[in-house]
């Protein structure tokens, strides 16, 4: 189903990442494998000239907003530290969102901007860079505007993609205003510490799919009905060395075994739709 921003169709908002694998990575200003770790390295070292801590109600983790310096290059990044285990809400916890920073890199997608492990104030935290030149679809929302024709084709794909990523990662935290969009179209995700749930609903059950925990006002599942076919054959790759060497102590081993249950899972969507309407149809 189509993603429209409307006040009917609120529901689908999470239909905001990249339609493909390369353009994704450009769409965030990161050329190539190389340029990513060029803003890695400028994240660990830059000097952090200036900070200031964010609240309110769209910073509800308390990050700080540090401004890097090195040569001439001065940027921002967003630094957060929380580490708590909530109960029944699940963990939000900052190692996360460099946890789904590297398996944003180990798939290829480009969808979360670099994130680092940075020390901050006596203690450690991640730092992701800040991106530039963006609108949350919460503000997009608020003005009423829509998504360019020419971009509607995108659009569903990207919807799609997010899906299944969000699923793998047990992402059940994605709302309007952790989407940002460039204004060339471009969709970027950020905030990612309440992930990787071990126990709870999101543990076993798909955030989005047939039989997902998130559905429409009117019950209809939020399938992810197309994606990349470089997407599906790396995920057909994963196993807890590769997610391991990626993560790099980031997950534990629980919740790595959890996040492979869940693997399991998006792929066991993806071949029931393949086997229903023909691969072509389905990966591209």
């Amino acid at each position: 189903m189509p993603f429209r921003i409307d006040g009917r169709r609120v529901a689908l908002f999470l239909a905001v990442m990249s339609a493909g694998l390369a353009s994704a990575v450009a769409q965030i200003g990161i050329a190539d494998a190389s340029g990513r770790a060029g803003w890695e390295d400028f994240l660990r070292t830059a000097r952090i000239a200036a900070s200031v801590q964010l609240g309110g109600p769209e910073a509800t983790t308390s990050p700080w907003k540090l401004t890097l310096s090195k040569g001439d290059v001065t940027r921002f990044g967003l630094w957060k530290d929380i580490d708590l285990d909530i109960n029944s809400g699940g963990p939000d916890c900052w190692r996360f969102e460099v946890a789904a920073y590297r398996l944003d890199v180990l798939l290829g997608l480009g969808m979360i901007p670099p994130t680092v492990e940075r020390a901050f104030r006596g203690g450690w935290g991640s730092l992701q860079l800040w991106m530039g030149e963006t609108e949350s679809l919460k503000a997009r929302m608020a003005r009423g505007v829509d998504i360019r024709e020419d971009k509607r084709e995108d659009w569903d794909r990207k919807a799609y993609l997010e899906r299944a990523f969000d699923s793998l990662i047990a992402n059940g935290d994605r709302n309007v205003g952790n989407i940002l969009i460039g204004t060339d179209e471009s969709m970027i995700l950020i905030d990612h510490s309440r992930t990787f749930w071990t126990e709870g609903p999101f543990a076993k059950t798909l955030v989005y799919g047939a039989s997902g925990l998130r559905r429409a006002a009117d019950g209809t599942p939020h399938l992810f009905l197309k994606l990349p076919r470089a997407f599906v054959e790396k995920l057909r790759a994963l196993d807890a060395k590769s997610v391991r060497d990626a993560v790099k102590g980031r997950l534990t081993g629980r919740e790595i075994q959890v996040l492979l249950a869940r693997r399991d899972l998006v792929l066991g969507e993806v071949d029931s739709l393949i086997r229903k309407r023909g691969e072509a149809d389905v990966l591209y």
